[in-house]
């Protein structure tokens, strides 16, 4: 009897509290439709936030494994103390004026990344780069993500478990509540993960895109207060703050420094970004690092990489043949496809880049031929349904500042190397030289001497690149062959600052000594390994300043930059 009495003591409470609820819900709650519709918008822009953030992050630290880690972590983390701050004081107030003020004010915070987030995030790598001596993409990427996106999503992560107080009216249908509430949310994080990657970003850019889900979130609280006929102080701020944040943050640039560029946009895959000055035309992918393609309008040599990957024709001997087929495998604008063809009249040169704008923006910036071929493919995937063979094989492939894994294993060198005719030779560009035993320059070299039997390495001056060349060739000598057949091929050219490079390489070049770093399409940790050397490349960058930091402090490191 005791045990009964409790139970009805306990129901007769719930349904106390529960017609209090009732009793403070707007008319438009009464169906628990809008309740569901809340749920659905609510996934929808989590997961559209979630897609915002990696792409306002990549252009600064990279869209590697990595990063997208550190995303999808603080993101989950905001959301597990967002549903236990929900559960909690949904029971203590049960009114849903609260969680709809939580909306608007997530809607904002939102809106407002596109206005302030460039900044805290250049703020916060400033700081660290001075105070940190490893891991400094990693953390710079986790604070930033920290600052900017673990409130709003916190916020949001409310509103599941208040909803589910608000519609569970009994025991008895509390599963099937529950289960609505989850699909709902679930279906609109399904929209939420197709429409920005596939509409909004490309449309109209990542800032435009905070704002559209900002705005939704913005119209789900304004609807319930016109219903509650309340909470008009709340959403006259909002609105105000809104439309602030719209007229100030529709820019998409994210180098705002940047008062000359000829292009700024985004693609599905990248950030892009097209520079000119007076002797080059140069596209870079983003914004703290490198150059990806480069024009020279005068059509010499470039002074970069794509000069020493040049030899690898000489070395397929390129004036012995009638013919000299080329492939190259990121081919971006079209820098050494564009050299090839101005330098080897016999090349016959096809392209292929996973990027289609960036073909476009090769066509319109960088006097791509229309008649070179070009293939909107991954370049593993390209081979896995190619059966050409070439004379030589560049493979350029980028993910921003990392190489992605599926074109660094063992099987797909072996997949280039049938690719590749009897004398073919395959160049490869590695973008980050490292001094570490272990680094991923040393893991990519290994790798590929366990496929080919004769392989060169060649430091680029002036940069952090490496040039590494392979024969296919089952007779080559890998002491003598590639240098024998250049230095053939070299007395033949025409272009006497190539011939001279070329003379140069000659003299540099080393026979690669193979170790045992072997990459695998089931363990290639290329991003971990890119990180370690990109944070060996700014700590030798900035210690100058570091140094005059430590001595002079902030302001001796300003006036040192001014």
């Amino acid at each position: 009897m005791i045990a009964r009495t409790s139970i009805i003591c306990y129901d007769n409470k719930n349904d106390a509290q529960r017609k209090a609820v009732k009793m403070k819900q707007a008319r438009i709650l009464q169906n628990k439709a809008y309740l569901y519709v809340t749920e659905f918008f609510a996934g929808m822009s989590v997961m559209a936030v979630e897609l915002g953030a990696s792409r306002l992050l990549a252009p600064y630290f990279s869209s590697s494994q990595i990063v997208w880690t550190i995303i999808i972590g603080t993101i989950m983390i905001a959301m597990a103390l967002g549903n236990i701050y929900g559960g909690r004081t949904a029971d203590k107030n049960p009114d849903p004026g609260r969680l709809y003020k939580r909306m608007i004010v997530s809607a904002v915070w939102i809106a407002a990344i596109p206005v302030i987030g460039k900044y805290l995030i250049l703020g916060i790598s400033a700081l660290l780069i001075f105070t940190v001596n490893s891991n400094f993409l990693i953390l710079a990427a986790f604070f930033a993500c920290m600052a900017i996106f673990v409130y709003p999503l916190f916020l949001l992560g409310t509103v599941t478990p208040s909803l589910v107080k608000y519609t569970v009216d009994s025991l008895e249908d509390n599963g099937k509540t529950v289960g609505m509430l989850n699909a709902s949310n679930t279906i609109g994080s399904i929209l939420g993960t197709f429409l920005p990657t596939f509409v909004t970003i490309p449309a109209v850019g990542t800032s435009v895109t905070f704002l559209i889900f900002a705005g939704i979130l913005l119209l789900l609280a304004l609807v319930y207060f016109i219903s509650a006929k309340g909470g008009g102080r709340s959403v006259a701020v909002g609105v105000f703050l809104y439309v602030l944040c719209c007229l100030a943050g529709r820019s998409d640039s994210f180098a705002f420094w940047e008062n000359d560029l000829s292009y700024e946009g985004e693609s599905v895959y990248n950030y892009l970004q097209v520079k000119e000055n007076e002797d080059s035309v140069i596209l870079s992918t983003n914004v703290l690092f490198g150059v990806q393609s480069i024009l020279k309008k005068d059509d010499s040599l470039t002074g970069m990489y794509y000069d020493y990957a040049l030899a690898a024709p000489f070395m397929a001997g390129v004036y012995e043949k009638e013919r000299m087929d080329v492939l190259v495998l990121g081919m971006g604008t079209g820098t050494f496809a564009a050299q090839c063809r101005r330098y080897f009249p016999n090349a016959h040169i096809e392209g292929v880049e996973i990027d289609e704008k960036i073909t476009q923006l090769a066509r319109t910036y960088f006097a791509l031929p229309d008649d070179m071929p070009v293939a909107s493919y991954d370049g593993r995937a390209y081979l896995n349904v190619s059966d050409h063979k070439y004379d030589v094989i560049m493979v350029d492939a980028y993910q921003d500042i990392t190489i992605p894994f599926q074109m660094s294993s063992l099987e797909f060198f072996r997949m280039v190397k049938m690719h590749l005719k009897e004398d073919g030779v395959m160049v490869v560009n590695m973008n980050m030289r490292g001094t570490q035993q272990g680094s991923i320059n040393r893991y990519l070299a290994d790798t590929i001497s366990h496929v080919f039997d004769c392989v060169y390495t060649v430091d680029v001056e002036g940069s952090t690149n490496r040039e590494l060349f392979a024969s296919a060739s089952p007779n080559a000598d890998p002491d003598f062959h590639f240098i024998e057949v250049m230095q053939d091929n070299m007395a033949l050219t025409p272009d006497g600052d190539l011939m001279e490079l070329m003379g140069q390489i000659v003299e540099r070049v080393q026979v690669y000594e193979p170790g045992d770093y072997v990459l695998t399409d089931d363990c290639a940790p290329v991003e971990l390994l890119g990180m370690q050397v990109i944070d060996e490349l700014i700590r030798d960058e900035v210690s100058y300043y570091r140094s005059i930091y430590n001595t002079q402090s902030l302001k001796g490191l300003l006036k040192q930059l001014k």
